[in-house]
């Protein structure tokens, strides 16, 4: 198995002072959390992109070319690129720079994104984000492998012999798809034989489950070697100590305060406490062979190689997360990585 950790780049007040971090120094504390996940030997850095509050993820590879400049081992994950908001000769642009300063280390997950804000600010909406997203991939991928592109679409103006710069590495980046619930997202990867990775976040792990199933009989449906079908998996939330008592009680007001944000919002929560979401969501809060035993059960039912953790300290405060993550990375990786066998990554670099 391999770790990644994932930041959205909140932007909540704390829940102490009330304050809000201003933006300069929110956004240095992403660059010094992904230095701090390098050093501790987690395999890859992921920043998400929202475009709403409460968020400051509105701009994932100029973030990640920070990280690159201070890190030299660690993956640079997207979580997600909506691509349906995109025009993907622009991300072409962005993300085929980064991929050069970080000497190849780039990997993305693509999605369509979600939030109110797509409709707002990019006219984006339920009945054609769908339809952006398969179509950006399309030409995005085409972007990747050819030096000259003639295409034309619905959702951006034509191209004749276009020549997009820098030119990739020898070898383009991988490109996953990031899926919650929808069918398309899954089809779309097997169409292209691209992995999977599934958000495994809101609701108990049955629903990604049935959608990771969809995904491998799709996969096999394309004419491929099912054993070359790979997926990843995310998290809710990470607290591990030593006790699981202490883990539930430290991480609990932050798991109310989720709660709380829900109900301001007119929202059921799908896991009213947090014990319940212990029990049957991916939230890792408990003791380091609870959280093995929970991962462990989570493969048997995704048969993921990749998940990605929570990054920053999300309101625990800086010196308990980093005890979180050092335990986290001597306790739980280790068992869970000699149990679980994963594929490296791909070999890019110049």
């Amino acid at each position: 198995m391999k770790f990644i950790a994932l930041t959205l780049i909140g932007d909540l007040p704390d829940p102490d002072t009330g304050e809000r971090t201003p933006p300069w120094v929110r956004l240095r504390e992403v660059v010094e959390h992904a230095v701090l996940a390098e050093e501790l030997g987690f395999d890859g850095i992921a920043v998400g992109e929202r475009h709403e509050r409460p968020f400051l993820s509105s701009s994932p590879p100029v973030v990640l070319s920070g990280i690159a400049a201070r890190t030299s081992r660690i993956r640079l994950f997207t979580g997600v690129t909506t691509l349906s908001l995109l025009d993907p000769v622009r991300a072409y642009e962005d993300y085929a720079t980064l991929d050069h300063l970080s000497g190849g280390r780039l990997e993305l997950i693509i999605g369509k994104g979600n939030g109110t804000a797509q409709a707002r600010l990019f006219h984006v909406t339920e009945a054609d984000q769908w339809d952006r997203n398969r179509e950006g991939y399309e030409l995005f991928r085409r972007l990747w492998r050819e030096d000259a592109v003639t295409w034309s679409g619905r959702f951006r103006p034509s191209l004749t012999d276009a020549e997009v710069l820098p030119r990739p590495l020898p070898a383009p980046p991988r490109v996953w798809h990031g899926s919650a619930t929808s069918r398309a997202s899954v089809e779309l990867a097997a169409e292209y034989g691209d992995p999977v990775f599934s958000a495994n976040v809101t609701h108990p792990i049955e629903p990604y489950a049935e959608l990771v199933a969809h995904y491998r009989e799709r996969w096999a449906a394309h004419g491929r070697d099912p054993a070359d079908a790979l997926v990843g998996a995310g998290t809710a939330g990470l607290y591990v100590a030593p006790r699981s008592q202490d883990a539930l009680a430290a991480y609990r007001p932050l798991f109310n305060a989720r709660l709380k944000m829900f109900a301001d919002r007119g929202i059921d929560p799908v896991f009213p406490t947090l014990e319940d979401a212990v029990e049957r969501g991916s939230i890792l809060v408990g003791s380091p062979q609870q959280l093995v035993d929970k991962l462990l059960a989570q493969h048997e039912r995704l048969g993921h190689e990749v998940v990605h953790v929570q990054a920053e300290p999300d309101g625990l405060g800086a010196a308990r997360h980093r005890a979180s993550l050092e335990l986290f990375q001597a306790e739980v990786a280790p068992a869970v990585r000699a149990a679980i066998p994963s594929r490296p990554f791909p070999e890019r670099t110049p």
